[in-house]
Protein backbone atom coordinates (compact mmCIF):
# COMPACT_ATOMS: atom_id res chain seq x y z
CA UNK A 1 0.00 0.00 0.00
CA UNK A 2 1.17 3.52 -0.74
CA UNK A 3 0.27 7.18 -0.88
CA UNK A 4 0.64 9.42 -3.90
CA UNK A 5 0.70 13.17 -3.27
CA UNK A 6 -0.63 14.35 -6.60
CA UNK A 7 -0.75 12.75 -10.03
CA UNK A 8 2.99 13.25 -10.43
CA UNK A 9 3.56 10.47 -7.89
CA UNK A 10 1.71 7.89 -9.98
CA UNK A 11 4.40 5.42 -11.10
CA UNK A 12 5.34 5.43 -14.79
CA UNK A 13 3.64 2.61 -16.63
CA UNK A 14 0.87 2.31 -14.04
CA UNK A 15 -1.65 -0.26 -15.27
CA UNK A 16 -5.41 -0.22 -15.11
CA UNK A 17 -7.18 0.15 -11.80
CA UNK A 18 -10.51 0.54 -10.04
CA UNK A 19 -10.83 4.11 -8.77
CA UNK A 20 -12.99 5.41 -5.91
CA UNK A 21 -13.31 9.21 -5.69
CA UNK A 22 -14.47 11.49 -2.90
CA UNK A 23 -13.38 13.83 -0.14
CA UNK A 24 -13.97 10.99 2.36
CA UNK A 25 -13.68 13.23 5.42
CA UNK A 26 -14.49 10.93 8.32
CA UNK A 27 -14.30 7.75 6.25
CA UNK A 28 -17.73 7.03 7.75
CA UNK A 29 -19.86 3.97 7.03
CA UNK A 30 -21.28 5.57 3.89
CA UNK A 31 -17.76 6.13 2.57
CA UNK A 32 -16.92 2.60 3.59
CA UNK A 33 -19.76 1.37 1.36
CA UNK A 34 -18.15 3.16 -1.61
CA UNK A 35 -14.77 1.60 -0.93
CA UNK A 36 -16.29 -1.85 -0.37
CA UNK A 37 -17.98 -1.60 -3.77
CA UNK A 38 -14.66 -0.63 -5.35
CA UNK A 39 -12.93 -3.55 -3.66
CA UNK A 40 -15.54 -5.98 -4.99
CA UNK A 41 -15.16 -4.61 -8.52
CA UNK A 42 -11.39 -4.81 -8.24
CA UNK A 43 -11.53 -8.45 -7.20
CA UNK A 44 -13.81 -9.24 -10.13
CA UNK A 45 -11.39 -7.58 -12.53
CA UNK A 46 -8.15 -8.61 -10.83
CA UNK A 47 -7.04 -4.98 -10.48
CA UNK A 48 -5.78 -2.74 -7.65
CA UNK A 49 -7.97 -0.18 -5.90
CA UNK A 50 -6.92 3.48 -6.03
CA UNK A 51 -8.82 5.86 -3.75
CA UNK A 52 -8.68 9.52 -4.79
CA UNK A 53 -9.20 12.09 -2.05
CA UNK A 54 -8.73 15.85 -1.98
CA UNK A 55 -6.74 18.22 0.22
CA UNK A 56 -7.58 20.86 1.28
CA UNK A 57 -11.33 20.38 1.54
CA UNK A 58 -12.99 21.71 -1.64
CA UNK A 59 -15.18 24.06 0.42
CA UNK A 60 -12.05 25.86 1.63
CA UNK A 61 -11.10 26.71 -1.97
CA UNK A 62 -14.52 27.25 -3.49
CA UNK A 63 -16.16 29.16 -0.61
CA UNK A 64 -13.29 30.18 1.63
CA UNK A 65 -14.69 28.24 4.59
CA UNK A 66 -13.15 25.03 5.93
CA UNK A 67 -15.73 22.76 7.57
CA UNK A 68 -14.76 21.08 10.86
CA UNK A 69 -12.38 18.29 9.87
CA UNK A 70 -13.42 14.81 11.02
CA UNK A 71 -10.16 13.15 9.99
CA UNK A 72 -6.87 14.95 9.39
CA UNK A 73 -5.24 13.90 6.13
CA UNK A 74 -2.76 11.34 7.50
CA UNK A 75 -5.51 9.67 9.52
CA UNK A 76 -7.85 9.69 6.51
CA UNK A 77 -5.22 7.95 4.36
CA UNK A 78 -4.66 5.38 7.10
CA UNK A 79 -8.38 4.61 7.34
CA UNK A 80 -8.78 4.39 3.56
CA UNK A 81 -5.97 1.83 3.47
CA UNK A 82 -7.55 -0.07 6.38
CA UNK A 83 -10.78 -0.37 4.37
CA UNK A 84 -9.16 -1.76 1.26
CA UNK A 85 -7.32 0.91 -0.75
CA UNK A 86 -4.18 -0.42 -2.38
CA UNK A 87 -3.08 3.14 -3.18
CA UNK A 88 -4.38 6.51 -1.99
CA UNK A 89 -3.93 9.45 -4.36
CA UNK A 90 -4.17 12.81 -2.58
CA UNK A 91 -5.11 15.41 -5.17
CA UNK A 92 -4.33 19.02 -4.19
CA UNK A 93 -7.65 20.83 -4.58
CA UNK A 94 -6.81 24.11 -6.28
CA UNK A 95 -8.63 26.76 -8.29
CA UNK A 96 -7.00 25.20 -11.34
CA UNK A 97 -8.42 21.78 -10.57
CA UNK A 98 -11.86 23.25 -9.89
CA UNK A 99 -11.76 25.03 -13.28
CA UNK A 100 -11.41 21.77 -15.23
CA UNK A 101 -14.51 20.73 -17.14
CA UNK A 102 -15.99 17.32 -16.39
CA UNK A 103 -14.42 15.98 -19.59
CA UNK A 104 -11.02 17.48 -18.73
CA UNK A 105 -11.11 16.03 -15.20
CA UNK A 106 -11.92 12.56 -16.50
CA UNK A 107 -9.25 12.77 -19.20
CA UNK A 108 -6.42 14.10 -17.03
CA UNK A 109 -7.11 12.15 -13.82
CA UNK A 110 -9.01 8.96 -14.64
CA UNK A 111 -7.84 8.18 -18.16
CA UNK A 112 -4.32 9.54 -18.63
CA UNK A 113 -2.92 8.90 -15.12
CA UNK A 114 -4.97 6.31 -13.23
CA UNK A 115 -6.14 4.34 -16.28
CA UNK A 116 -9.49 3.57 -14.71
CA UNK A 117 -11.32 0.40 -15.71
CA UNK A 118 -14.09 1.15 -13.21
CA UNK A 119 -14.96 4.23 -11.15
CA UNK A 120 -16.97 4.19 -7.93
CA UNK A 121 -18.40 7.33 -6.31
CA UNK A 122 -21.23 8.36 -4.02
CA UNK A 123 -24.59 8.73 -5.73
CA UNK A 124 -24.51 12.51 -5.14
CA UNK A 125 -20.94 12.94 -6.46
CA UNK A 126 -20.35 16.11 -8.48
CA UNK A 127 -17.23 17.05 -10.42
CA UNK A 128 -15.91 19.46 -13.01
CA UNK A 129 -16.27 23.23 -13.27
CA UNK A 130 -19.27 24.53 -11.31
CA UNK A 131 -20.00 20.91 -10.33
CA UNK A 132 -21.48 20.32 -13.78
CA UNK A 133 -20.69 16.60 -13.80
CA UNK A 134 -22.73 13.95 -11.99
CA UNK A 135 -22.94 10.15 -12.01
CA UNK A 136 -24.89 10.18 -15.28
CA UNK A 137 -22.19 12.31 -16.92
CA UNK A 138 -19.50 10.06 -15.48
CA UNK A 139 -21.27 7.02 -16.91
CA UNK A 140 -21.51 8.65 -20.34
CA UNK A 141 -17.83 9.59 -20.28
CA UNK A 142 -17.04 6.06 -19.19
CA UNK A 143 -18.64 4.69 -22.34
CA UNK A 144 -16.32 6.94 -24.34
CA UNK A 145 -13.17 6.09 -22.37
CA UNK A 146 -13.77 2.40 -21.63
CA UNK A 147 -14.58 2.43 -17.91
CA UNK A 148 -17.73 1.68 -15.94
CA UNK A 149 -19.19 4.04 -13.34
CA UNK A 150 -21.11 3.15 -10.18
CA UNK A 151 -22.91 5.62 -7.91
CA UNK A 152 -23.27 4.14 -4.44
CA UNK A 153 -25.86 5.18 -1.88
CA UNK A 154 -24.24 6.37 1.35
CA UNK A 155 -26.33 4.03 3.45
CA UNK A 156 -25.60 1.63 6.31
CA UNK A 157 -28.34 -0.40 8.00
CA UNK A 158 -30.90 1.61 6.03
CA UNK A 159 -29.56 4.90 7.38
CA UNK A 160 -28.23 7.65 5.08
CA UNK A 161 -24.88 8.92 6.33
CA UNK A 162 -23.09 12.15 5.49
CA UNK A 163 -20.10 13.97 6.95
CA UNK A 164 -22.37 16.97 7.56
CA UNK A 165 -24.65 14.85 9.71
CA UNK A 166 -21.70 13.51 11.72
CA UNK A 167 -20.43 17.06 12.30
CA UNK A 168 -23.87 18.15 13.53
CA UNK A 169 -24.03 15.30 16.05
CA UNK A 170 -20.55 16.11 17.34
CA UNK A 171 -21.42 19.79 17.74
CA UNK A 172 -24.30 18.68 19.98
CA UNK A 173 -21.98 16.46 22.03
CA UNK A 174 -23.74 13.34 20.73
CA UNK A 175 -20.54 11.34 20.36
CA UNK A 176 -22.13 7.91 20.77
CA UNK A 177 -24.60 8.38 17.85
CA UNK A 178 -21.75 9.88 15.81
CA UNK A 179 -19.68 6.76 16.49
CA UNK A 180 -22.48 4.61 15.07
CA UNK A 181 -22.32 6.56 11.79
CA UNK A 182 -18.52 6.55 11.72
CA UNK A 183 -18.19 2.88 12.63
CA UNK A 184 -15.75 3.85 15.44
CA UNK A 185 -15.41 6.56 18.09
CA UNK A 186 -14.65 10.04 16.82
CA UNK A 187 -11.09 11.12 17.52
CA UNK A 188 -9.07 14.32 17.53
CA UNK A 189 -5.30 14.49 17.68
CA UNK A 190 -2.46 16.88 18.29
CA UNK A 191 0.57 17.64 20.40
CA UNK A 192 0.42 17.70 24.20
CA UNK A 193 1.39 21.18 25.36
CA UNK A 194 1.76 22.95 28.69
CA UNK A 195 -1.45 24.45 30.03
CA UNK A 196 -2.31 26.26 33.26
CA UNK A 197 -1.25 23.17 35.30
CA UNK A 198 -4.39 23.44 37.45
CA UNK A 199 -5.19 19.77 36.91
CA UNK A 200 -2.02 18.52 38.57
CA UNK A 201 -1.35 21.26 41.11
CA UNK A 202 -4.82 22.39 42.15
CA UNK A 203 -7.38 19.73 41.31
CA UNK A 204 -5.51 16.44 41.65
CA UNK A 205 -6.27 15.31 38.09
CA UNK A 206 -3.25 15.91 35.79
CA UNK A 207 -4.44 16.35 32.21
CA UNK A 208 -2.91 16.25 28.77
CA UNK A 209 -3.69 19.62 27.19
CA UNK A 210 -4.04 19.18 23.41
CA UNK A 211 -2.86 21.52 20.66
CA UNK A 212 -5.12 20.06 18.00
CA UNK A 213 -4.62 19.72 14.26
CA UNK A 214 -6.12 22.65 12.30
CA UNK A 215 -9.92 22.86 11.97
CA UNK A 216 -10.47 19.71 14.07
CA UNK A 217 -14.13 18.77 14.61
CA UNK A 218 -14.24 19.10 18.38
CA UNK A 219 -17.40 17.87 20.13
CA UNK A 220 -19.59 20.32 22.01
CA UNK A 221 -18.47 21.61 25.40
CA UNK A 222 -18.75 19.12 28.23
CA UNK A 223 -17.20 16.08 29.88
CA UNK A 224 -16.76 12.79 28.05
CA UNK A 225 -15.57 9.26 28.66
CA UNK A 226 -13.01 8.09 26.13
CA UNK A 227 -9.43 7.10 25.47
CA UNK A 228 -6.05 8.80 25.31
CA UNK A 229 -3.43 7.17 23.11
CA UNK A 230 -0.23 7.72 21.18
CA UNK A 231 -0.85 8.29 17.46
CA UNK A 232 2.27 6.25 16.66
CA UNK A 233 2.55 3.69 19.49
CA UNK A 234 5.85 1.99 20.17
CA UNK A 235 5.74 -1.81 20.30
CA UNK A 236 6.08 -3.13 23.82
CA UNK A 237 5.20 0.15 25.51
CA UNK A 238 1.94 1.12 27.15
CA UNK A 239 0.32 3.58 24.78
CA UNK A 240 -3.44 3.75 25.42
CA UNK A 241 -5.35 4.69 28.55
CA UNK A 242 -9.02 5.10 29.55
CA UNK A 243 -9.65 8.80 30.06
CA UNK A 244 -11.98 11.50 31.29
CA UNK A 245 -12.04 14.30 28.71
CA UNK A 246 -13.00 17.92 29.21
CA UNK A 247 -13.96 20.20 26.32
CA UNK A 248 -14.63 23.87 26.91
CA UNK A 249 -13.41 27.17 28.30
CA UNK A 250 -13.01 26.23 32.01
CA UNK A 251 -15.69 28.72 33.13
CA UNK A 252 -14.96 28.15 36.84
CA UNK A 253 -11.63 29.87 36.18
CA UNK A 254 -13.11 32.47 33.80
CA UNK A 255 -11.36 30.89 30.84
CA UNK A 256 -11.78 32.32 27.36
CA UNK A 257 -9.93 29.85 25.15
CA UNK A 258 -11.63 26.58 24.24
CA UNK A 259 -9.46 23.58 25.13
CA UNK A 260 -9.48 19.79 25.01
CA UNK A 261 -7.90 18.13 28.03
CA UNK A 262 -7.71 14.41 28.83
CA UNK A 263 -7.02 12.79 32.21
CA UNK A 264 -5.73 9.22 31.97
CA UNK A 265 -7.70 7.52 34.73
CA UNK A 266 -5.72 6.87 37.92
CA UNK A 267 -2.42 7.90 36.32
CA UNK A 268 -0.29 10.74 37.59
CA UNK A 269 3.04 9.38 36.32
CA UNK A 270 2.72 9.98 32.57
CA UNK A 271 5.11 12.41 30.87
CA UNK A 272 3.44 13.26 27.58
CA UNK A 273 4.57 16.81 26.78
CA UNK A 274 5.53 17.09 23.14
CA UNK A 275 3.99 13.72 22.23
CA UNK A 276 1.53 13.45 19.33
CA UNK A 277 -1.57 11.99 20.94
CA UNK A 278 -5.12 11.05 20.01
CA UNK A 279 -8.28 11.50 22.08
CA UNK A 280 -11.27 9.27 21.31
CA UNK A 281 -14.76 10.23 22.52
CA UNK A 282 -16.94 7.34 23.68
CA UNK A 283 -19.81 8.81 25.69
CA UNK A 284 -21.07 12.21 26.85
CA UNK A 285 -21.12 12.51 30.65
CA UNK A 286 -22.42 16.03 31.28
CA UNK A 287 -22.38 19.55 29.91
CA UNK A 288 -19.92 22.26 30.84
CA UNK A 289 -20.68 23.88 34.21
CA UNK A 290 -19.42 26.80 36.23
CA UNK A 291 -18.84 26.13 39.94
CA UNK A 292 -18.77 28.88 42.56
CA UNK A 293 -16.46 26.92 44.87
CA UNK A 294 -13.35 24.95 43.98
CA UNK A 295 -14.41 22.10 46.27
CA UNK A 296 -17.64 21.71 44.31
CA UNK A 297 -15.66 21.39 41.08
CA UNK A 298 -13.40 18.72 42.60
CA UNK A 299 -16.42 16.74 43.84
CA UNK A 300 -17.94 16.91 40.34
CA UNK A 301 -14.67 15.82 38.75
CA UNK A 302 -14.41 12.83 41.07
CA UNK A 303 -17.94 11.89 40.13
CA UNK A 304 -17.09 12.29 36.43
CA UNK A 305 -14.02 10.07 36.79
CA UNK A 306 -16.04 7.38 38.58
CA UNK A 307 -18.61 7.47 35.77
CA UNK A 308 -15.91 7.26 33.09
CA UNK A 309 -14.29 4.33 34.86
CA UNK A 310 -17.64 2.55 34.98
CA UNK A 311 -18.33 3.13 31.28
CA UNK A 312 -14.87 2.28 29.99
CA UNK A 313 -14.41 -0.86 32.08
CA UNK A 314 -17.57 -2.39 30.57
Amino acid sequence: MGRWDGLGDVPPGWGRSVVAIGVFDGVHRGHQAIIATAVRRARELGLPVVVVTFDPHPEAVLRGVTPPVLTPLDRRVELLEDHGADEVCVLPFTQGLSALSAQEFVQSVLVDRLRAAAVVVGEDFRFGHRAAGDVAALTELGHKHDFTADGVRLVADGDTITSTRVRALLAEGAVAPAAVLLGRPHRVEGEVVHGAARGRELLGFPTANMDLTPYAAVPGDGVYAGWLSHVAPVAGRESRWPAAISVGTNPTFDGAERTVEAYALDRDDLELYGAHMAVEFTEHIRGQERFDRLDDLIVAMRRDVDRCREILSA
